[in-house]
């Protein structure tokens, strides 16, 4: 009889205490795999208790390791995250901090972990990608993430895609799928047709053949027309009779063919040519820049002047009206004061002549000042205020014996005095400075909107001053030869053939009346006492 032994009865309270003590381990199945054949199966059963007696005795003897609280596990988390983020920084406060070795390698071992994972995130997310992903979802899940700047392959994609557009999708060679259209591969009986179809349907087509005979000796065709006719019959039914291209090449093709047999012809010979494309060379010249040239060709075109340009013609107007009237007056001032000193005309022009050689030589004509560039807004530049102060020619002065180029020494031309009139200028002098006042403020409005390079240089009344002297002085002798010889002007000038009387000054100028003969009935002393009344009785 065989002998057994109670377990004794646990409660669910006692179960749970015990299951909290010691958790149950998952029993793993060892799946068997031969190599080459399998081998006995009471030798492995043998070692399966075996290996199962020695995890037994494995679990009795390891102690279970202990689940870390809230505040290693914090700490835990702190340190990975210095590895991944402190970079040398980080390793050192880890190693500096006493960790044992397993923990070191531990951590070290996530942060390549973590390190390979953030390279490789492309074949991970691949490698993970469930079967059933479509392929947009495969390749976003692939692709690389957006850096902020663009790659190579990107850029040179979207420049080839720029330059050469994409066909249209109709006039693709592939069709679209709205035009593919199912075929019904199913096989079908032919169908049979009876022989009076087959009659009828012979009779119909031939009727056209056997009728137009008929119908050409009726419209009165001659005989090359009929065979022309039958010819053009007779192609249609040849193979490739009515072929036509249906994709872009053919057409290409079937086009070029065409134009060449027009041109074989002559029929591009007597074409008119059209007027030829005007290039401008300035558009590929690398000094000049693209905007401005391209600004540039709008205005032209458009026939726009711009504000600095009708500011420019302005000032020019005025510097050229205040240089013309300075000059005017001043040659007209000289030319009477030389001439009232007295001598003879001969004299008058020989002493004009001496003051226009000692214009040259202490103050000679310089180039135009109005073309220079100067960078700056400033009146007291130190080109401008040294441009008109030098008088002195380009020579040594230790030679006192050399030649001007009017044969004179520098001894004659010492004694060679400038004509000047310190009472002109007093009278003229408010005149002036109220004229380069008005100068100096166009010519600031032109410089604040004029570009650089079109900027203009201040007036001054000095440098004004010297250049009229010198543009005047070789002028007198010819304007004192001038007023001594001319007619003296009468005071009433002749009218037609005949001197005119002063009376003919205040009388239309001199213009004989014109009498008109009128058939009209005179207006007399009837006619005005009539209407002298008529108007007080109205």
């Amino acid at each position: 009889m065989a002998s057994w032994t109670a377990s004794p009865y646990v409660c669910t309270r006692c179960a749970s205490i015990l299951l909290r003590a010691k958790p149950t381990r998952r029993t793993i199945r060892l799946t068997q795999s031969y190599a080459t054949k399998p081998s006995d199966p009471s030798s492995t059963n043998t070692k399966h208790v075996q290996n199962a007696t020695d995890e037994a005795a494995l679990s009795d003897s390891t102690p279970e390791p202990t689940e870390p609280g809230p505040m290693a596990r914090r700490l835990q988390e702190a340190t990975e995250e210095a590895l991944l983020t402190g970079g040398r920084a980080g390793r050192r406060a880890v190693e500096d901090a006493g960790f044992s070795d397993e923990l070191k390698e531990r951590l070290l071992a996530k942060v390549k972990d973590a390190q390979f994972r953030s390279e490789n995130a492309a074949a991970f997310a691949e490698a993970g990608m469930p079967t059933s992903a479509g392929g947009g979802t495969r390749i976003t899940a692939t692709s690389q993430p957006w850096t902020g700047q663009e790659a190579t392959e990107d850029a040179v994609l979207r420049m080839l895609t720029d330059a050469y557009k994409p066909l249209r999708r109709e006039l693709r060679s592939r069709p679209t799928i709205s035009d593919l259209q199912p075929v019904d591969m199913r096989m079908r009986q032919q169908t049979k047709s009876k022989p009076g179809h087959r009659a009828a349907n012979a009779r119909d087509r031939a009727s056209v053949y056997a009728a137009l005979g008929a119908k050409g000796s009726e419209a009165g065709l001659s005989e090359k027309e009929r065979a022309a006719l039958r010819e053009e019959f007779r192609e249609r039914f040849q193979p490739g009779a009515r072929a036509m291209p249906n994709t872009l090449t053919g057409l290409a093709s079937l086009a070029n063919e065409r134009i060449e047999n027009a041109i074989a012809r002559g029929q591009f010979k007597n074409i008119p040519r059209g007027k030829g494309v005007e290039r401008d060379t300035r558009s590929d010249n690398p000094f000049i820049d693209t905007t401005e040239y391209i600004m540039n060709k709008m205005i032209k075109r458009q026939e726009i002047v711009p504000p600095w340009i009708e500011k420019q013609q302005e000032l020019s107007k005025a510097a050229h009206t205040f240089r013309a009237r300075l000059r005017n007056d001043w040659k007209r001032h000289a030319a009477r004061m030389i001439a009232s000193r007295g001598g003879s005309l001969e004299a008058q022009m020989e002493r004009a002549m001496l003051f226009a050689r000692a214009e040259r030589l202490h103050n000679p004509r310089k180039s135009n000042v109005d073309q220079m560039t100067v960078p700056t807004n400033s009146t007291d530049d130190v080109v401008m205020v040294k441009i008109r102060q030098q008088t002195s020619i380009d020579s040594p002065s230790a030679e006192a014996s050399v030649e001007t180029e009017d044969n004179i020494t520098e001894h004659e031309a010492s004694a060679l005095q400038l004509f000047r009139d310190p009472d002109w200028l007093k009278i003229e002098q408010s005149y002036m400075d109220l004229s380069i006042k008005n100068l100096n403020t166009l010519t600031r409005s032109y410089n604040l909107m004029a570009p650089e390079l079109a900027k203009k240089p201040y007036f001054n009344l000095e440098r004004e001053l010297n250049n009229c002297y010198a543009d005047v002085a070789p002028l007198l002798a010819e304007e004192i030869k001038y007023r001594a010889t001319r007619p003296p002007k009468p005071l009433v000038e002749a009218i037609g053939d005949r001197p005119g009387s002063i009376l003919d000054r205040f009388g239309n100028q001199g213009v004989k009346a014109k009498i008109h003969d009128s058939k009209a009935p005179h207006y007399g002393f009837k006619e005005m006492w009539r209407d002298l009344f008529s108007r007080q009785d109205n």
